[in-house]
């Protein structure tokens, strides 16, 4: 597979894009706005060049990688030809469904159609295609083009073929896939993430600690061990012997937390509005387009450590 459709050209469209020409495929873009899909050659070339310059990447490919790039005016130029597509649409199901039925008419039928959905399963927005089984959810982590994670969730009529052929998409680009057995809400990361957000949102609201602290609590603790290794190799190595004696020691206390923690409470306007006070004191609103290219910068320069670690530990 060489031949990348892209289809629709946010800021995931446009990061896809960089993935798939940064491993050397002709990467055709569309979107619906001609100024957002005009837009994708600029971002890679700058977010390309600005790897490079933090060791990921180098110079003398950014301008290669631009020409792999190609604008469709129409949907139809856009699949034709192509080996593989990755759909980044807004997450509207109704948008989805109108998008599918002309993806399913215009593509192959052989060809993989992945979304990058952040949220909704597969099946509710295929089931009534001719070719329904080549479709699946291929959710990266924001931005794909600096973390790899990437999440295969199959509807439940995927074609075992058709996942097969993503998760070897996935990997030939860098991409780091996972895959589930079938459909949940949220997935894998979000799931993971909501109950940590659920404690954080519960933890301000609760007056034990302000919003800085909480994410201090991650990004000065738990973030430094989880960056790098999951949830599971952590308490395996946090006891003399392995896990079973992690749980052992610490299982009666984290059963007790997770029935003290079994609250769920809405994110209710009087909430959301104290913690937005809290973060606009360290983050003006004007500011925050900066904060997020300091943000792509600090994740290049973690992956890059990460992958130089590895590499020097044969991992």
């Amino acid at each position: 597979m060489s031949r990348i459709a892209v289809v629709g050209c946010g800021v995931v469209g446009s990061s896809w894009a960089l993935v798939f020409a940064r491993a050397g495929l002709d990467v055709v873009v569309h979107d619906p706005s001609p100024q957002a899909a005009a837009a994708v050659p600029e971002f890679v070339r700058a977010s390309a060049a600005s790897l490079a310059a933090q060791g990921l990447g180098s110079e003398e490919d950014v301008a290669a990688m631009v020409g792999r790039i190609t604008v469709a005016e129409s949907l139809a130029e856009a699949l034709k030809g192509a080996d593989y597509i990755q759909e980044s649409a807004p997450e509207r199901i109704e948008i989805k469904r109108a998008l599918y039925t002309e993806l399913d008419a215009l593509a192959a039928p052989e060809v993989v159609i992945g979304s990058s959905t952040s949220g909704l399963p597969a099946s509710d927005f295929t089931e009534n295609l001719a070719h329904r089984e080549r479709c699946l959810v291929v959710h990266p982590v924001n931005p794909p083009h600096i973390i790899p994670l990437v999440e295969l969730v199959p509807a439940p009529w995927t074609a075992p073929e058709a996942l097969a052929a993503a998760k070897q998409m996935m990997q030939k680009v860098g991409q780091s896939p996972i895959e589930l057995s079938r459909e949940i809400n949220g997935f894998v990361v979000n799931r993971l993430q909501s109950a940590l957000l659920g404690e954080a949102f519960r933890l301000v609201e609760d007056g034990i600690c302000s919003v800085a602290d909480v994410d201090k609590a991650m990004s000065d603790g738990l973030g430094l061990r989880w960056f790098f290794m999951g949830p599971f190799e952590t308490i395996d190595l946090n006891a003399q012997n392995g896990v079973a004696e992690y749980c052992k020691n610490l299982g009666p206390m984290y059963f007790g937390l997770a029935k003290e923690q079994a609250d769920p409470r809405e994110w209710g306007p009087a909430l959301v509005s104290q913690v937005e006070d809290q973060l606009r004191q360290g983050t003006a609103a004007e500011n925050l387009p900066e904060r997020r290219a300091w943000r792509d910068r600090f994740l290049a320069g973690v992956v890059a450590a990460k992958r130089q670690v590895t590499q020097e530990q044969g991992g």
